[in-house]
């Protein structure tokens, strides 16, 4: 294929395979029965159509995600070796077929990673757990070490029996367990496996060699391999720019095992940064900067020479090519932009970038479905792990569409009855298409939702749909349409607090759209994610910031990825943003916010009466007078369902947070559901 990014879109030899372009899907997990076979541990045709899908879609290299090769998780490929062999070959056919290449990512599991969703994972050495640093998880027997090595050539054999290109050694990455193993801050074995850098490899050597005995030198091994730790301490992450200690992989030692990781047959090295102790490396969320490992991953790039991949927020082809070209860098590593649009290699290589759906680095529908024990999906394509059930087809009766509302879930109810052949009127009562999410995608970070905002008015511009702006509907005005949908969105909560009509006080959406917060003193009321999110951004300013929660926690939102909670809290606390929690303003007068924190009710006077005898004073509540410039008051949404509960009929839909204030996912999934069923 031509290709204005010649360089994206040229071969590549991994040892003794050569893919078509420089394009690789990165590895993901991928968990949930319907996808991969609980006993075979074999992906499901349901599952294959997913890798099958980006393969179609021009990525070159698919990278699955990891399959135990040792049975802690309850199930392992070597459990039914015969049956999985039989059934992979569907994946493997299918990938050859659009043109592509399979590599399977093999993995030990996650030592002191374990997060509850894999039974008993033993670590190299006694040392505490990620989730819960109370727990310790105890280190691995030689024994054990030996069966792993084993085993991982025997899950070699299998991939290579079933038509699989490759494997991937999963990992000395993310602080997995093989991460674990290399670096001493983790490993605190005394044996041959602990100790020096070349003991901490040894496990890591082996299981190359394993590999290739069993299957031949010539079968590419490619390693999962994180560049630099950023760990601060154990749970303790770095943001970018922040000065500190590194507690994991630093530089110098990891261009000396990128080295040695050549030296040991390994054929690719797949990389990006970051531990389980600092997440959003390796799963940047939107506060992470654009090809944020890029940087570090082109300095090993100067120290080897087989081919070096790069994964993180890096889905710019421009970006790709250029260090292609340049020799810095072998192959664009991309996971969930190609969840959200799996063709966008194929838009790459056409030139048609705008048509491409941005991935919003949002985590709630690929990490965070995974932690609620669900299939992998994307939160802006609900068709992720669905491809064939989901497809969108030609409707057998052509209707009349109404579609009540231009936010998110207003537009894609009109892009997807579009798409199947419907004429679809659209009114939107502003000057805008986009809803709320228009304000949500103000703070500079969040330059993927703007671009999905994009998107949707070009796909609505491209599939013509009649849009109406400046038009409110009235009951009237629905007669005569085959099916409604109304997406009237919601409002922001007001609170009655006295002085909260004051000129300084504002709430999210005027603030984020409107009104610039000038003040210096700023506090929020509010500690969900819009309200840290504002904090953030203050604060970044130099803002001197002040969040109020109600409650006892703060980011209270459903479905949110350990990685951006995590990056989220680090960077509250960088920017030393002050978070008072089970706290109210009670009122705000001449610059000062007064604000009562309480203590938690325990459920019986002894515990309350303990609590109390050990804090003193400090167990009463607490009264706060907090110099206020501004106030930003964001405590979420009251749905606006007035026009559906004055036309209720069978064929209106309510729809996005008309029906209940949540998240862009909810409302994209439920209007995608809806609209392709009429």
């Amino acid at each position: 294929m031509s290709s204005k990014f010649k360089h994206l879109f040229s071969p590549l030899q991994i040892g003794s395979v050569e893919i078509p372009n420089r394009i690789a899907m990165m590895p993901m997990g991928v968990f949930s029965p319907r996808l991969l076979s609980t006993e075979t541990v074999a992906y499901t045709k349901e599952g294959a159509d997913y890798y099958i899908e980006r393969a179609k879609g021009g990525t070159g290299l698919i990278i699955t995600g990891l399959m135990p090769v040792v049975s802690n998780m309850g199930f392992c490929i070597l459990n039914n070796p015969e049956g999985y062999v039989r059934e992979m070959k569907y994946l493997m056919d299918g990938v050859h077929e659009a043109g592509g290449k399979v590599f399977v990512q093999l993995t030990a599991l996650t030592g002191r990673a374990n997060h509850g969703l894999v039974g008993i994972c033993p670590a190299p050495a006694p040392i505490q757990n990620v989730w819960d640093p109370t727990k310790t998880d105890r280190g691995m027997s030689k024994e054990e070490i030996k069966e792993y090595i084993e085993n991982f050539a025997k899950g070699a054999k299998l991939v290579q029996e079933a038509g699989g290109d490759g494997v991937e050694i999963h990992a000395v990455h993310e602080g997995y367990l093989l991460d674990q193993f290399a670096i001493s801050f983790f490993n605190r074995r005394t044996d041959e496996y602990g100790g020096s850098l070349d003991n901490r490899l040894r496990i890591i050597k082996e299981i190359v060699e394993g590999i290739k005995e069993a299957c031949g030198q010539d079968f590419p091994v490619s390693m999962r391999y994180s560049v630099k730790s950023y760990v601060k301490d154990f749970n303790r992450g770095a943001i970018p720019g922040e000065a500190f200690e590194e507690k994991g992989r630093d530089y110098e030692e990891s261009f000396v095992v990128a080295k040695k990781l050549e030296e040991f047959g390994y054929d690719m090295l797949n990389c990006d940064n970051g531990s389980y102790d600092s997440w959003f490396w390796a799963h940047p969320p939107m506060y992470m900067p654009k090809a944020c490992n890029l940087e570090d991953v082109m300095k090993v790039k100067e120290v080897v020479s087989i081919p070096v991949a790069c994964a993180g927020r890096f889905d710019d082809p421009s970006l790709a090519d250029q260090v292609i070209a340049n020799g810095e860098l072998d192959i664009m590593g991309m996971g969930r932009p190609l969840l959200a649009d799996p063709q966008a290699p194929n838009k790459f290589a056409e030139g048609r970038l705008d048509d491409v759906r941005p991935c919003i680095y949002c985590h709630q529908g690929c990490l965070g479905r995974i932690f609620q024990f669900k299939d992998i999906s994307c939160a802006v394509n609900p068709a992720c792990g669905r491809e064939k059930s989901y497809a969108l087809t030609p409707a057998e009766t052509k209707k009349k569409i109404l579609v009540v509302g231009g936010g998110i879930g207003g537009m894609e109810a009109a892009r997807v009855a579009a798409i199947r052949g419907h004429a679809v009127d659209l009114f939107e009562k502003t000057d805008q298409l986009g809803g709320v999410f228009v304000a949500a995608a103000t703070p500079d970070f969040k330059e993927d939702d703007r671009q999905l905002l994009a998107w949707y008015k070009k796909q609505m511009n491209d599939l013509k749909v009649n849009i109406h702006m400046n038009s409110e509907v009235t009951e009237a005005q629905t007669k005569g349409y085959d099916e409604i949908f109304v997406a009237t969105g919601a409002n922001e909560r007001r609170l009655d607090t006295p002085g909260f009509d004051d000129n300084h006080v504002s709430y999210a959406i005027e603030a984020l759209r409107y009104k610039e917060v000038e003040g210096e003193n700023v506090v929020i009321v509010g500690g969900g994610l819009t309200g840290c999110e504002i904090a953030y951004d203050l604060a970044k300013k130099g803002k001197k910031v002040t969040i109020v929660e109600a409650s006892e926690t703060i980011l209270n939102a459903f479905g949110l990825s350990a990685a951006n909670y995590n990056m989220m809290m680090e960077l509250l606390d960088y920017y030393q943003v002050t978070v008072l929690k089970n706290s109210v303003v009670d009122k705000f007068a001449d610059g000062v916010a007064y604000v009562t924190e309480t203590v938690k009710n325990y459920p019986n006077v002894a515990n309350r009466a303990q609590h109390m005898f050990a804090l003193g004073v400090q167990g009463m509540p607490k009264l706060h007078e907090i110099p206020a410039d501004d106030i930003v008051v964001s405590v979420g949404y009251t749905s606006d369902d007035a026009l559906y509960q004055a036309i209720q009929a069978d064929n209106v839909h309510l729809i996005g947070d008309a029906k209940k204030p949540t998240n862009v996912m909810d409302a994209i999934w439920a209007a995608y559901e809806a609209a392709m069923n009429v």
